[in-house]
C-alpha cells in the first residue's frame, strides 16, 4: 500500500485488531513473568527485603514465628551481624564464607545469595542461600547423619545372611 493510498475501513479494522492483539499478548507475558518469579507466601523477594521484622515475622510458619517473637539468642545475634558484614563486602565485590555452629537460625530475605558454612558434626558444609530457602533453618541444609550403604557379609554370617538377591 503507497503511503498516499487511504485506509478503507476493514483495513483500519484489522490494523486496530492486530494492535489490541500486540498489546494483549505483552500483558500475558508479564503475567507470566511475574507469575515465574520468586513469591514467599504472595510477596516477591524485593518485597520482603524491603519489610521490617515484624512484617516478615507475620509471614513465618508458627515455630518460627514464635521462637522470633522471644527474641534472638546472643549468639543468633553475633551471626546475624557477621552475615550483614558480609552482605556489605559482597555488595563491594568480595565473596566471604561464614562459618557457624548455629544451626537454628532461621533463613531471612536478606540472607539471600550469601555462602554460609554450616556445621554438621564433622565438617562446614557450604551452603549457598537461595529464595526458596526462606524461613526454614539453616541445619535443614547441612545433614548430619550419612546415607547408609551396606556392604557384602562379612566372614561369620549365618548362611540365611549371606543371601544377596540378583539384580
Amino acid at each position: 500500500m503507497a503511503p498516499n493510498e487511504e485506509l478503507n475501513e476493514e483495513d483500519s479494522d484489522e490494523l486496530k485488531e492486530e494492535e489490541i492483539s500486540e498489546e494483549e499478548d505483552e500483558l500475558d507475558t508479564e503475567a507470566e513473568l511475574d507469575r515465574l518469579r520468586f513469591h514467599y507466601r504472595g510477596h516477591t523477594l524485593d518485597a520482603l527485603k524491603k519489610m521490617n521484622m515484624d512484617q516478615f515475622i507475620q509471614l513465618l510458619p508458627a515455630r518460627a514465628r514464635r521462637s522470633l517473637r522471644r527474641g534472638l539468642p546472643p549468639r543468633q545475634k553475633k551471626l546475624l551481624e557477621r552475615l550483614r558484614r558480609a552482605y556489605r563486602a559482597k555488595k563491594r565485590g568480595k565473596d566471604l564464607l561464614t562459618r557457624t555452629h548455629v544451626r537454628d537460625m532461621i533463613i531471612f530475605p536478606e540472607m539471600v545469595g550469601l555462602k554460609i558454612g554450616v556445621y554438621n558434626g564433622l565438617r562446614f558444609e557450604i551452603v549457598e542461600i537461595k529464595p526458596e530457602m526462606i524461613g526454614h533453618y539453616l541445619g535443614e541444609f547441612s545433614l548430619t547423619r550419612k546415607h547408609v550403604q551396606h556392604g557384602s557379609p562379612g566372614i561369620g554370617a549365618t548362611r540365611s545372611s549371606k543371601y544377596v538377591p540378583l539384580k
